[in-house]
């Protein structure tokens, strides 16, 4: 046999669109740069926090407690949880891939929604399983389409609630008929990673029917309103046997002692907490009402970000308003990976980031 000249990778894996995150510089000689592509809290990470990662610095060379204990009573605290239902994470992308390497193998179909998280199919296929994808409804996830793709062959049911880039969401009497129609041997993966954002009577982030149910994890984040992206912080609430193997499956040190202490620090920070999300309910509604004004036809979002579309006359589509917004320092989010081709996800920032999109937008529209 001609064996290969170097070591290969398995199959499938070259088969794996890696994820680009969304871009954080502008060209030389912009004066300032509002990033806006990323979902980040443009209050920045809570003071407790930051404090907290300060008193750390001189115990670096100290490993981090393996369990995370302190962090998962935080959380338990602040939810109202169990803590010994937690698992907590280097960011909630690692629970969400350590779920597929624990649930799915070879022949395996993994279920995810037309515009969701591209991390899903991802994670899927490192599984060497199938990605099996559900159309939406308006750029919503649709239950009927979801229970429509279940065969003998399904494991798993990726749901981000809200979901990233559209920010729309399912209320929890739709989440609840999807779970009951599911096999018991299906697990359904909540992932809402932007809930406290929302303000909707009839949402819930999933802690319910987790506590319920065999078959369901919530996943949630510290880098969108506790402002704690760069820690790397994330968490699942789920089953007892669910934490027993995931327990089996992550590293040892998976979540790092600075991220640790910030995470201690930014559970406990309600005021931070609040503030944030005050902010969020004033201005997505005053860039909504803007957009819409400009002519920009603009996803109903929960989040703390909004999917906008732009024309198709040439001049004015995407790529080329992506361009314009670059060059004078507003830096937004292409999603053409997420089938969007012609429109741009942007953050709700800071009061001058909202109102220099729109100032900067109004002029590229007349031009």
């Amino acid at each position: 046999m001609n064996k290969p000249l170097r070591p290969l990778p398995k199959t499938g894996v070259l088969d794996i669109a890696p994820y680009v995150p969304g871009k954080s510089t502008a060209p030389a000689g912009v004066a300032k740069v509002h990033k806006l592509s990323s979902n980040e809290n443009p209050l920045g990470a809570s003071p407790a926090a930051i404090e907290a990662v300060k008193k750390l610095a001189a115990k670096m060379e100290f490993y981090p407690d393996g369990s995370a204990q302190r962090l998962r009573q935080a959380i338990g605290a602040a939810h109202g949880l169990n803590p010994d239902n937690i698992v907590c994470s280097n960011g909630s992308d690692e629970i969400i891939g350590l779920l597929a390497q624990t649930y799915l193998g070879p022949g395996d179909e993994g279920i995810i929604t037309e515009h969701g998280f591209l991390v899903y199919r991802n994670y899927i296929q490192a599984a060497s399983a199938v990605p099996v994808v559900a159309k939406e409804s308006n750029e919503r996830a649709d239950v009927d389409a979801i229970l429509a793709a279940v065969t003998d062959r399904t494991k798993i049911v990726f749901l981000a609630n809200p979901n990233n880039p559209t920010g729309t969401y399912l209320p929890f009497e739709e989440v609840r008929r999807l779970h009951s129609a599911l096999p018991k041997s299906v697990l359904l993966l909540l992932d809402a990673a932007y809930a406290e954002y929302v303000r909707r009577n009839d949402y819930e982030a999933g802690i319910e029917l987790v506590s319920s149910s065999e078959n369901v994890v919530m996943t949630r984040t510290f880098s969108k309103v506790h402002g704690l992206g760069g820690m790397r912080i994330g968490w699942v609430y789920a089953p007892g046997h669910i934490v027993d193997a995931l327990n089996r499956m992550r590293g040892p040190f998976n979540v790092n002692a600075a991220a640790i202490e910030a995470g201690v620090a930014a559970m406990g920070d309600r005021d931070h907490v609040e503030a944030s999300v005050a902010h969020n309910s004033e201005w997505l509604p005053w860039v909504v009402a803007e957009l819409t004004t400009l002519g920009l036809r603009v996803t109903p979002s929960v989040g703390n970000f909004v999917l906008v579309h732009f024309l198709d006359d040439g001049k004015h589509t995407a790529e080329v308003a992506d361009d314009y917004l670059t060059q004078r320092g507003y830096i937004l989010r292409r999603v053409s990976a997420y089938g969007f081709p012609n429109a741009l996800r942007m953050t709700v920032g800071t009061e001058e980031a909202n109102r220099g999109v729109i100032s900067a937008l109004s002029e590229f529209l007349k031009s």
